[in-house]
């Protein structure tokens, strides 16, 4: 199974860059995690709804025909870390691709949120998108952990 996980914005500072590959490196070869930066919508002079529109096209260009659909969105559904493991195990029975959609700094399309097959949130707290990359992989590795029973996350 792949998990991708399409971030708007190209540029992350470098400790976010470290961060990511240590823990996509981690990810057994049966349980790829993939990163797909999409271009932010320069915002001269546009009005918000053209700008999140042009940045759907680009998401939605980098999502795999077929894919699970999961937007990250501060209106979503709180998971617990266990909860989370439950969903990656649900994903891995049920599709080959699931996309984790992190918007750019105006959000996601109203309508890509909305047709979106689930909408989570990871923290009640505003975060810096390298962060929320960060954090994501890091979670999504810990959900994998307790499904394999792996020593990394401890109750």
């Amino acid at each position: 199974m792949r998990l991708l996980v399409v971030a708007v914005g190209q540029r992350v500072p470098d400790w976010a860059q470290v961060a990511w590959d240590d823990y996509a490196k981690r990810f057994p070869p049966e349980l790829k995690l993939e990163l797909k930066a999409v271009k932010t919508e320069p915002r001269a002079s546009k009005t918000l709804q053209s700008l999140l529109a042009a940045e759907r096209e680009r998401i939605e260009a980098a999502i795999p025909r077929g894919a699970r659909v999961v937007a990250l969105d501060e209106r979503g559904t709180a998971l617990t870390t266990m909860a989370l493991a439950g969903k990656l195990k649900e994903w891995q029975l049920e599709n080959d691709a699931v996309a984790l959609v992190i918007g750019g700094p105006d959000g996601l399309d109203p309508g890509f949120r909305q047709a979106a097959h689930e909408r989570v949130r990871l923290s009640d707290l505003t975060l810096p998108h390298a962060m929320v990359r960060v954090l994501l992989a890091e979670q999504l590795y810990r959900a994998w952990s307790i499904n394999a029973g792996h020593p990394y996350h401890r109750e």
